[in-house]
């Protein structure tokens, strides 16, 4: 049984982990593009901000018993039909690979806008480890003062926080009317505040729209659709990914949302014995119930696992994503899960959002710190939807979003999260965990609503004439 995979990130790695787990005399073979075998690229913005000084302590992991890896092998063409897949490395040329079972794990690759001067000395982006060795290179030999940001997602606001740490000048250019479009425009806005508090210039409703020489030796300058010009020693361009799906469309794989490859929930694509994982493929939705397109690391290492079980003959299903995510920017933590008010809406859901506030401890221990939630659930059957958290990233925002997406996972109530028997001591929480305190702010709400709206179908039957007595 030779099973061979393309691509050796998150996905790629966590499915020869499991085939092998599942039977260590399968022959797997791993091809890499590059030289960097499962590394944390989540873990960029860390090492250039020198919080991780050594780009080594990115690897998950450094051995991988039973599995052959092809370092600086790129993958030119798949013969579906033949089983066979083209290679070529610098050192060895080209040579043709055989494989029973394959599964593709490409990635994603950065959104490249039609921007002219971006491929001009100091414009750099963030996807690889070679991106970051670049910027690295530049940081440390041109020792930069200044750098703008194009795009406010969730690379740029930590590339934000990234470059401050190291005493550059940040300006960050979104084309949205808030930074980190992602969360709730009101979370954006207190994100914003953040990263002015610390220096940043932020511009929204701003897109770049050239980037030149600045007049300075070796400076850049950006334009921004304001007519607005910013000088910089270094740019950044952040602008999201897209699934890297040329490789297997070329063989004939089927495409689907955003044209990220079409896969069944077992991870298997329209040809014979090939299997897609991670940030090329579809993901499926498990509150909208349908596939869309969220690549996320925690989503690959699933979507792989299922791929490495399922090429061996397996049945495993991927249970489905719901979108969790995190960002740390400075102080603040943003979170979210599930589905925001307007995306709901636009599924034809009924969905109600309500925030509140509350301590994430108890005020009389010391440094209790505000957390804002936003719970969205909907209003005809009191399911839960979605929820947003924003706070001090030592408040536990992260794991407190953790316990709504479980919640969101096993189809509960907003009601229902009231009756979880969560953890309290006074330096860390309270009686009624602010998760809870949410639940409760918006199950009262939704009372409050349903009289109000009684009293007014009352009202209004009151004020309609009656018929005249015959």
């Amino acid at each position: 049984m030779r099973l061979l995979i393309i691509g050796g990130s998150d996905a790629g790695i966590s499915a020869a982990l499991r085939a092998h787990e599942l039977d260590p005399n399968v022959e797997i073979t791993v091809l890499l593009a590059d030289a960097f075998p499962n590394y944390s690229i989540c873990g960029l913005p860390f090492f250039l901000s020198g919080e991780t000084p050594d780009w080594r302590n990115l690897a998950h992991r450094t051995e991988f018993d039973g599995i052959s890896l092809l370092p600086n092998h790129t993958a030119e063409a798949i013969d579906a039909s033949a089983k066979t897949v083209r290679v070529r490395s610098h050192e060895h040329g080209s040579k043709v690979l055989h494989y029973d079972r394959l599964i593709v794990a490409t990635g994603a690759a950065p959104v490249r806008p039609d921007l002219p001067g971006i491929d001009l000395p100091g414009v750099h982006f963030l996807h690889t480890m070679e991106d970051s060795f670049a910027v690295q290179q530049r940081l440390s030999e041109r020792s930069p003062r200044s750098a703008v940001i194009i795009g406010g997602g969730y690379i740029g606001l930590e590339m934000a926080d990234a470059l401050t740490h190291r005493g550059l000048k940040v300006t960050v250019i979104e084309r949205t009317a808030t930074i980190l479009p992602t969360v709730d425009a009101a979370l954006g806005r207190v994100l914003a505040e953040e990263l002015r508090l610390h220096g940043v210039e932020v511009r929204t409703d701003h897109s770049a729209t050239h980037i030149g020489h600045a007049s300075d030796a070796g400076g850049l300058s950006v334009t921004d659709s304001q007519g607005q010009q910013v000088t910089a020693d270094l740019v950044l361009v952040a602008l999201g990914v897209r699934p890297a799906n040329e490789l297997v469309a070329a063989a004939g794989a089927e495409l689907g949302t955003r044209n990220a490859v079409k896969v069944t929930r077992q991870m298997q694509t329209n040809l014979p014995d090939v299997f897609a994982a991670g940030d090329c493929v579809e993901t499926w939705h498990r509150v909208l119930n349908k596939p869309v397109y969220i690549p996320l690391g925690t989503t690959a290492h699933k979507q792989g696992r299922v791929a490495g079980e399922n090429a061996l003959g397996g049945d495993r299903t991927f249970a489905g994503s719901l979108g969790t995510q995190s960002v740390k920017i400075f102080d603040l933590v943003a979170t979210r899960t599930g589905l925001l008010d307007h995306e709901a809406a636009a599924a034809g859901l009924d969905p109600v959002t309500i925030e509140t506030e509350s301590w994430d401890h108890k005020a009389y221990y010391p440094g209790a710190q505000r957390l804002c939630i936003r719970v969205t659930g909907d209003r005809q059957t009191g399911s839960l939807l979605g929820a947003q958290i924003l706070g001090h990233w030592r408040s536990e925002v992260s794991k407190r979003i953790d316990v709504f997406a479980t919640a969101l996972f096993h189809g509960m109530s907003v009601e229902a999260l009231n009756d979880l028997d969560l953890s309290y001591t006074p330096p860390l929480s309270s009686p009624w965990d602010p998760v809870q305190m949410a639940a409760h702010a918006w199950c009262i709400n939704q009372k409050s609503s349903g009289k109000e709206s009684q009293a007014n179908q009352q009202a209004a039957l009151l004020q309609t004439p009656t018929a005249p007595e015959r």
